[in-house]
Order: structure tokens, then C-alpha cells, then sequence
């Protein structure tokens, strides 16, 4: 009988699972106070061996970087230096290159370095630039030059998604906790994955034509419901705003047809006719001199 009711429970816990997960077994890590997505240090313990070859990556820079690419390369050494990784400057062709050295230990610390130098390329500042060696920092470096053809309207699109006084990037920064940079044609962020995710999205809207603020709202809808741990597990699609477009039609002007006629129109007046047909023609100086002053009065 005992072996019967456990039968019974087993099938029932079964059957209360979802179809894909019917007969999973429960894992060590399935706990909620385990952070999955924790990112742990790579130290030099975890790969002490040498790579076997060398990887480079280089980029052009625009020529009015050069004197503070100059002023700060020394920095950039210094800090690639530190996770092993080898820079040069070619002021010659405009290029800067990074690569991987004897001393390198972390695969990955290339690729920081690749998005380091490019950052610098758009006019970020190293003090700023130089944090996405660090761990948990990415960036995206959005290109949005070509998306509008018209150059007025992309300059006034760019120049909203900006700001006046650059209120709307700091609130974007604010809301999506990255550092956002717009220069020329592109827009570089830096932060977290799930905040370059959210600039993209605005930048790219913004371009289209659909305002900043609309999306400013959300995030700050959806901040406010994150604090709440009630709607943690719940849809926030009854709270967050729904915009849609609307087309406004305008009314066609009515076109009236014009009857034909074989004849050209009639000419228009000359000064000189005007003052026949008024007889000022043939008025005196003096006279048109106390007319012209009887006007004045």
C-alpha cells in the first residue's frame, strides 16, 4: 500500500510539471540564492600557458584625434600593459593596432582592447574608454549615418535625440545606466548588455522618427515596477503605455478646372498706363512732391 502512495505522488509531481520539463531531475544549482549570471575574475592561475599565436586588431582614427591620441598614448600603453597586451600608434597612416603578447593570458582581453581602440577612434575620452577592460562593460558603437538620406533631417534627429542643453542623453544615461557619446555619424554606449540593448533601440527609433520621450516614459514605468517584488513574476504590459500612430489625413485641395480658352491673357499694366489712366503723369514736380507729402501725413 505504502509503495502504491508513492506511486501516486510521483505521478502527480510529474503531471504538475510542463510537458518540456516531464522528467527532468533537480540539479544542484537549481537554488534562487545562486547568481547564474555572475561574472567570475579570470586570473592568470586559470590559463598559464602562452598562446600559440598572435592575434591583431587595427583601426583608422580621423585626423583631428591625432594631437590627443599623442597626449595619452602613454596611458593606453600603460593600462594595456597591464593585461598584456601590446599597442602602436601609426601617425603615418592614422592607425592605431593592438596584439596579443607573451604575457597574455586572458582570450578575451583582445577583444576589449580592439573595442578600446575603437572607442578612441569615436572621441571617447580614455578616462572613460579605458573601463571597458573591466569586466561586465560592453559597448556599441551604433552607426547611423546612413539610415537617412536627407541630411537636414538627420542632423534635427540627431541633434533631438541629444537635447536641449543635452537633457535627453543624460536622461537616457540615467535610465539605462550607460555612458552615451554622439559624434558624427555614430553613437558609441558603453555599459551592460541589457542597457546597450535599450540605447540601441532609442537611437534607431530616434532616427526614424519616433521621439525619445516615449521611450524616456517607459523606462522610468518599468524602473518604478521593478522596485515592486508583487509584479516581480508578472506581465507589465496592463502598466506600460501604448503609443500609436496617427495618421492625420489632410484634406486634398479641389483643383477648379479652368475653361479653355485659345486666347493668351491680357496683358499686365505698366507703371507709366497706371499713371495715365490716374493723371498722375501729368501732374507738375512740385505737385508730386505735395502729393506724395499728403500720403506721408
Amino acid at each position: 500500500m505504502a509503495e502504491k502512495s508513492n506511486d501516486n505522488t510521483s505521478s502527480d509531481t510529474i503531471s504538475s510539471k510542463p510537458k518540456s520539463k516531464k522528467y527532468r531531475k533537480e540539479k544542484p544549482w537549481d537554488n534562487e540564492d545562486i547568481d547564474h549570471w555572475k561574472i567570475e575574475p579570470f586570473s592568470r592561475e586559470d590559463n598559464p600557458h602562452t598562446f600559440t599565436e598572435e592575434s591583431s586588431f587595427a583601426t583608422l582614427f580621423p585626423k583631428y584625434r591625432e594631437n590627443y591620441l599623442k597626449e595619452i598614448w602613454p596611458h593606453v600603453t600603460k593600462a594595456l600593459e597591464n593585461v598584456g597586451i601590446g599597442c602602436l600608434l601609426d601617425l603615418v597612416e592614422g592607425s592605431m593596432t593592438v596584439k596579443t603578447t607573451r604575457k597574455t593570458y586572458d582570450p578575451y582581453i583582445i577583444l576589449k582592447a580592439r573595442d578600446l581602440i575603437k572607442l578612441l577612434a569615436r572621441s571617447v575620452p580614455f578616462p572613460q574608454a579605458v573601463k571597458i577592460l573591466d569586466d561586465g562593460v560592453s559597448c556599441d558603437i551604433i552607426k547611423i549615418g546612413n539610415i537617412i538620406r536627407s541630411k537636414e533631417r538627420f542632423v534635427k534627429r540627431r541633434q533631438r535625440l541629444i537635447g536641449p542643453n543635452g537633457s535627453t542623453l543624460k536622461a537616457i544615461e540615467l535610465l539605462t545606466q550607460c555612458y552615451v557619446m554622439v559624434q558624427g555619424n555614430t553613437v558609441s554606449s558603453m555599459g551592460s548588455y541589457k542597457g546597450l540593448k535599450e540605447v540601441r533601440k532609442i537611437v534607431i527609433d530616434c532616427l526614424k522618427n519616433i521621439h525619445p520621450i516615449y521611450h524616456i516614459k517607459e523606462l522610468m514605468i518599468k524602473k518604478e515596477l521593478a522596485q515592486d517584488p508583487k509584479l516581480k513574476n508578472e506581465s507589465w504590459d496592463r502598466f506600460l503605455p501604448h503609443f500609436k500612430k496617427q495618421n492625420v489625413k489632410r484634406q486634398k485641395k479641389q483643383i477648379k478646372k479652368k475653361e479653355y480658352t485659345p486666347f493668351p491673357p491680357p496683358q499686365t499694366p505698366r507703371k507709366i498706363d497706371l499713371q495715365l489712366e490716374s493723371g498722375e503723369y501729368f501732374l507738375k514736380p512740385k505737385e508730386k512732391a505735395a502729393r506724395e507729402m499728403e500720403k506721408k501725413k
